[in-house]
């Protein structure tokens, strides 16, 4: 008896947090990464990345540059805190994820950004992946050197 009542307690107290953390919720894609990005107002200017921030995850300034972009271009960066979750890929194409992931998100928070957000190309998926291998050949298109005799 006492279990039961210990659960329903752990339970409501995790509904209510859930109800407290307002977000919005967004998924970005590119190659084979998926990057879920939560947008929240009450938490100002932070970008959280898998547990980290940004800056320590993206070591390059490129990679940081292309997480920013949509937040510089709506003027939000210091307006709204993004947590993201990417998995699968490289390190290139997550920052790409996590870019288009953002501005879903942030086309969900103001739907007035959609116009800006598509005429820079934030809101298209980059939906070139690797090609597979075929039967035969040694890459995707990599023949075998062909010889005469």
């Amino acid at each position: 008896m006492i279990t039961k009542t210990t659960k329903t307690k752990s339970v409501s107290t995790a509904e209510s947090l859930k109800k407290q953390r307002h977000y919005i919720e967004a998924v970005g894609r590119r190659k084979t990464s998926v990057a879920r990005v939560r947008l929240f107002d009450a938490v100002k200017g932070s970008i959280i990345v898998n547990g980290k921030d940004f800056l320590m995850y993206f070591p390059t300034v490129s990679l940081q540059r292309t997480i920013q972009e949509p937040l510089k271009e709506t003027q939000l960066l210091q307006k709204v805190g993004i947590e993201v979750k990417v998995m699968g890929g490289g390190i290139s194409s997550q920052s790409g994820a996590v870019r288009h992931g953002i501005a879903r998100v942030l086309e969900k928070f103001q739907p007035a950004l959609r116009k800006p957000l598509k005429h820079l190309g934030f809101l298209k998926r980059d939906s070139r992946m690797k090609e597979r291998r075929k039967f035969g050949l040694k890459k995707a298109r990599k023949a075998p050197q062909w010889s005469k005799r």
